[in-house]
């Protein structure tokens, strides 16, 4: 019986010194792991580019670009989200250690390097990376386009397809990922709530974004909806009860239990034009109260 062959481990390893390059390469080729090298900061950002290596090894003092700065530009690229970083120093002290972390990294080593000590923290963390991506990849499967954002709108995580769809709609460089973000942290100035929406195009073309909720001070849940089955919901609402199209979009608000201030922000209106829009939802449904409103709303989108 043909066993099929198991995918290999590919490192990628960013040290300046010849030296730890043979000592590393030696000893992860022969624990059958592929290996990569880069000599400084700038060559490992290109390889990344290119290639999504499963673990990176990387000295802290390098000459250009150090360590540190290397690991945070390498954390800013969405496909390294779940790529443990494990650092590689002389330095033992601890503001290099806590440095390194805050740079993104997931754990240490310091040189000189103990062989059996370095893979067995890089399978822990390589455990760990797979689990998350795994559990990612059961988000998208689930239907559920989730990514995570900080609060300068710099993408943490995000799931395999929602990568796909960002870069299907033109955020896969660099400098159009940077446009992005620079939308993302503008739009969370204005402190959106659970269901506020946010168009991913400037013409609205696309997915769009709903916020769902602060994790944490530094990580914001996002997540990624087709437009087009808002516009549905709001169409179908507008031919039943013959309302017009902003009291239809009212209306859908009011069935996922939005408040009008909620209703206001989501539909840039203030909650004043918002309640004029419901006293005419109210008589057009023949209903009393937003209660009743919704009530119908929601058997109307309940029926296929």
């Amino acid at each position: 019986m043909n066993v099929p062959e198991k995918h290999a481990t590919t490192v990628l390893v960013v040290d300046d010194s010849l030296d730890s390059i043979r000592m590393l390469n030696d000893v992860l080729e022969h624990a059958g792991m592929t290996v990569l090298v880069a000599l400084e900061g700038a060559q490992a950002l290109t390889i990344t580019q290119n290639i999504t290596p499963d673990l990176i090894l990387l000295d802290g003092l390098m000459p250009n670009m150090d360590g540190f700065e290397t690991c945070h530009q390498l954390k800013q690229n969405p496909a390294l989200a779940d790529v443990p970083i494990i650092f590689m120093t002389g330095l033992s002290d601890t503001e290099h250690v806590v440095m390194g972390l805050h740079a993104g990294a997931v754990d240490y080593v310091t040189k000189p390097i103990n062989a059996d000590e370095l893979l067995a923290r890089m399978q822990v963390h390589l455990a760990n990376a797979r689990m998350a991506q795994s559990a990612r990849m059961a988000l998208d499967q689930a239907g559920q386009y989730l990514f995570a954002i900080d609060s300068q709108g710099h993408l943490l995580w995000a799931t395999p397809q929602v990568q796909r769809r960002l870069a299907q709609c033109g955020f896969a460089q660099a400098d159009d990922l940077q446009r992005l973000e620079d939308k993302l942290a503008t739009w969370l100035g204005h402190s959106p709530q659970a269901g506020h929406h946010m168009s991913l195009t400037n013409d609205g073309s696309g997915p769009g974004i709903e916020f769902l909720a602060s994790v944490s001070p530094r990580e914001n849940l996002l997540r990624l909806v087709d437009v087009s089955s808002s516009d549905d919901a709001t169409e179908r609402l507008r031919q039943k009860f013959a309302v017009t199209g902003r009291e239809a979009d009212v209306l859908l608000w009011i069935a996922n239990g939005k408040t009008n201030r909620e209703i206001g922000l989501i539909l840039e209106m203030s909650p004043r034009t918002v309640n004029k829009h419901l006293e005419q939802v109210f008589r057009k449904l023949g209903v009393e109260n937003r209660t009743a409103a919704a009530a119908a709303a929601i058997r109307c989108l309940a029926r296929v």
